[in-house]
């Protein structure tokens, strides 16, 4: 008797923690997957194209982990293309990295990072704006960051425009 409810409480915890886990792994696809980013760059918003960017997959043996798509920076805005793809995950942040060479083992959370926000969407357009004290021009990278876990979802190197 004693073996048996040891047996279905070790049980349970064991079924609790694996159902957590999956809960914060299926999160984002159950709120955020159907939401597709779809803005677009005004005239008025659009400054001077400062860099161009592609985002790649930072560590190909993570099939979770990954991003494709291109980026623009304008004097101002950042706009993400609307080819723009990441894998869902909890908390996702997009920033401007003064490294060109981002890899997984770049301590990106040490570095003169800007956060530019919450990504708004895994797929699809979006805008985020400069602060006016950060000149774009002086970073090298655009980075798709998880504050959440501290992993580096997708970097996409700048180049001039």
């Amino acid at each position: 008797m004693g073996k048996a409810i040891l047996t279905f409480v070790i049980g349970g915890l064991l079924g609790l923690a694996a159902g957590f886990a999956l809960g914060i792994f299926f999160y984002p696809y159950l709120f955020l997957a159907d939401i597709v980013g779809a803005e677009r760059v005004e005239n008025a918003q659009a400054g001077k194209i400062v860099a161009r960017g592609t985002f790649i997959h930072a560590n190909t043996s993570d099939p979770i982990h990954y991003g494709k798509g291109r980026v623009t920076v304008y004097e101002g805005l950042l706009h993400l293309e609307s080819d723009f793809e990441v894998g869902p995950g909890p908390k996702y942040h997009v920033y401007l990295v003064p490294e060109t060479r981002v890899t997984p083992s770049t301590a990106v959370a040490k570095t003169m990072y800007v956060d530019l926000g919450r990504l708004k969407a895994f797929k699809g357009s979006q805008n985020y704006p400069v602060p006016a004290g950060a000149n774009p021009a002086k970073y090298g990278s655009v980075v798709i960051w998880c504050e959440q876990f501290g992993v580096l979802i997708s970097p996409a190197t700048l180049g001039p425009a």
